[in-house]
This record gives structure tokens, sequence and C-alpha cells, in this order.
């Protein structure tokens, strides 16, 4: 088969186009035939090792955990997939070294689902990572009706998959931070937009009214973005931050995506029923997956970057 791997930690440059053997499946596995494959930051962290530390890798390593595709076999012990099926998964598993970024991925039964019918593989390689890691920590901190929820960075990936699911949670409003050309954006997904930077606090506040605060905080930013939630949310708890470690010395909750075939296909419905959308910014062939995670690397992105197989 044909994939994008790397011999090394680097910059984009070690992302080659390889011709590497075709994946075997265990017992309780599923082949898949990649029609599309999520660029999502991890394999960023991945390319340049720094999460080394945490998984093992080995070389060559195919990036990427987001794929959409075809089945094309299933093990003797697999429920719920037969030859033919369109699905889509988080595939990240223990050991970095086979992922999504080919033509073929061995993927298991917990990280999968069947693909919403009529959607394009495009847009369901976006939706398990960035949606698993957004309704997974809405969740976490009890997003229901009646709550105020404040999205930082709300177009991007996860970002803007959060803003929707907090209305289909029960969310009252949804407040987004993006820059000014996304403004527009947010607003069609259901979200108040709101201006960062230095004056998040104030401008928060002024969307909000009343006391000037929100029921839960959303962060995908870390950093500064991290501490206006602190300055903004009423409970130190209900702030949940997907990127910064440092929300749990602060008090608040840490959320981190699993695969869980349940959510999966519960996003899958939702999509179904037209209530979520996955926008994808742009689809780069394959072999130009260097290219991607420049972009992707470049900040700014509005909702999905993904590769076509």
């Amino acid at each position: 088969m044909k994939a994008i791997a790397q011999r090394s930690f680097g910059d984009p440059e070690v992302l080659e186009l390889l011709e590497l053997p075709d994946p075997a499946i265990a017992l309780d596995q599923v082949l898949v035939e990649v029609r599309a494959a999520g660029v999502n930051p991890v394999d960023r962290l991945v390319r340049l090792g720094y999460l080394a530390g945490t998984l093992p890798h080995h070389f060559p390593l195919v990036p990427g955990w987001d794929v959409a595709g075809v089945v094309r076999a299933v093990g003797p012990a697999v429920e719920g997939f037969a030859v033919g099926d369109e699905v889509f998964g988080y595939q990240r598993k223990d050991h970095v070294q086979h992922g999504c970024y080919a033509e073929l991925v061995a993927a298991t039964e917990r990280g999968l689902a069947l693909k919403p019918p009529g959607m394009p593989f495009e847009e369901a390689a976006g939706l398990a990572l960035c949606g698993l890691t957004a309704v997974q920590a809405l969740r976490k901190v009890g997003v229901g009706p009646g709550d105020s929820v404040l999205v930082h960075a709300a177009a991007g990936g996860v970002g803007h998959l959060a803003v929707q699911l907090a209305r289909i949670l029960g969310a009252s409003r949804v407040l987004g931070t993006a820059s000014p050309r996304n403004h527009r954006f947010l607003a069609s997904l259901g979200a108040e937009p709101v201006a960062y930077g230095d004056a998040l606090v104030n401008n928060v506040a002024e969307v909000v009214g009343g006391d000037g605060r929100v029921d839960v905080a959303f962060d995908c930013v870390g950093g500064q973005a991290l501490g206006s939630s602190f300055a903004l949310v009423r409970d130190p708890a209900r702030a949940v931050s997907i990127v910064d470690l440092n929300v749990l010395e602060l008090g608040g909750t840490y959320a981190y995506a699993k695969p869980v075939a349940a959510d999966l296909a519960w996003l899958a419905a939702r999509v179904a029923d037209g209530e979520l959308a996955v926008t994808v910014q742009q689809a780069f062939p394959l072999a130009e997956a260097a290219e991607a995670q420049r972009l992707l690397e470049g900040g700014h992105v509005r909702g999905k970057v993904v590769l076509t197989v």
C-alpha cells in the first residue's frame, strides 16, 4: 500500500510517500480501505517526537488517528461490521506506528462506527477525534439545559463542533472566541462571537451581561485563554481544557478523547439528524500531507483539514 510515513522526527519535510506492506488484521480488527484521513494538531506533536515519552513510537511511522473509508475485510471475532460498510473512526493505538495517512488501516472496533448515510468521506474523516474530544469534554463538566458555555478557538476543528454539541446538549447560550473574519461563521453555528485578545474577559462580560460570567468554559488553546476561563466561569470545576494540564492545578477539569464506539455512533446520529455538521476548509491529496500539516500549523483554520486517499 501507499502511505505517508516518517523515518525520523522533524519538520514537515520528514513526511514521505512510501510503499509499505499491507497491514494484517487481528481476529477482532477491521481492515479499512481509506477514503479520507483527518489532519489534527496531535499529528504535529507525533511528527516532532513530543509524545515519544508517553507512547512507544516505531519507524517508519505512519501518522494520523482519524479515518473514513470502506470495510475491505473483518476478523472472525468482529461484530457489527461487514465487508462494504462505510465507516469512520478514531484509531489511536497503544503504539504509534500504523496510522491513518495510508491506503489501508487495521482498525479496532472500539474506535469505529458506521458513517452517516450521505455524509462525504472528507467530512466523516474530520468528525471522530474532534467530535469525541468535544462531546466527552462537555459531558465531563455536565453541560445541560440552561447553561451558558464559552468556547475558546470556536472556529477550529474541535471548537466548531463543541459550539454545535453544546447546543445539542441543551445549552441556552454559546459564546465563541474567534478572529473577526470568523464571526459570521460562528453565528451560523448558533454561537455569539467574541473577539479574543487582551480584552477578552471584558468582551465576554459585556456580551453575557448580568454578573459577566458563564457556567462552562471550554479551552482549546491553553495559556492566556485558560487563565481567562477561570476569570469568567462561576464554578472553577466547570472550566475544562483539552490542551493545558495546568487546568488541574487551578481546580478545573482536563479532558482527553477516548475511542468509544457508542459515542461515535451518537455523533453519527446527530449528523444524520441534521443537528451536527463538519466544516472542511481544505482537502489535500495524500501525497501533500506535509502541506496539509503546514496549513494547520499556521493557525486560523476554519473547521478541519483532511487528506483524500
